[in-house]
């Protein structure tokens, strides 16, 4: 009898520990499982940052060979040639609708992120400001997407 019960306890040990085993096992599998889909997702979130990024740039391309039909369009504006306003204005309207955006720096402190100083007025001794405003812009700066796309051509003074 005490043959028989040996035997059996045996069994039972290996059965438990094969259980034990296999769950380890599945434990290790499903852990596994869990990381390559945490890894998939932030590579499919990578990708479409990235797919999105390239595409504003491409765009940005784009509308950065159009700015000299802008500036053609500006300065015949400026110049009262009839007809160019609605063209200008609806080519303008068209590409801000996108992400473009036109810098209006005049009258504002000077930011060589954005401009280009290209003229330079010294100051009023009457004014006692320390700080350099733009004062004329020469050349219109545009940010596409909130990046500058050219920096404006400036007029300073102080």
């Amino acid at each position: 009898m005490t043959d028989e019960k040996a035997e059996m306890s045996s069994e039972e040990l290996s059965i438990e520990a094969l259980v034990e085993q296999l769950t380890r096992e599945r434990d290790e599998f499903k852990d596994m499982a869990l990381r390559v889909q945490a890894e998939f997702e932030n590579y499919r979130k990578r990708s479409a940052t990235q797919l999105i990024d390239e595409s504003d740039r491409n765009a940005g391309r784009i509308v950065e060979g159009l700015l000299a039909t802008l500036d053609a369009c500006e300065a015949a504006f400026n110049h009262g040639v009839a007809g160019v306003e609605p063209i200008f204005g609806s080519l303008l309207t068209a590409l801000q609708k996108q992400g473009l955006e036109v810098l209006n720096l005049v009258d504002t402190v000077f930011d060589p992120s954005v401009a280009d100083a290209v003229v330079h007025e010294a100051a009023d001794d009457e004014s006692g400001a320390s700080e350099t405003r733009v004062v004329e812009v020469l050349r219109t700066g545009y940010l596409w997407k909130g990046r500058v796309l050219r920096a404006a051509m400036v007029k300073v003074k102080g």
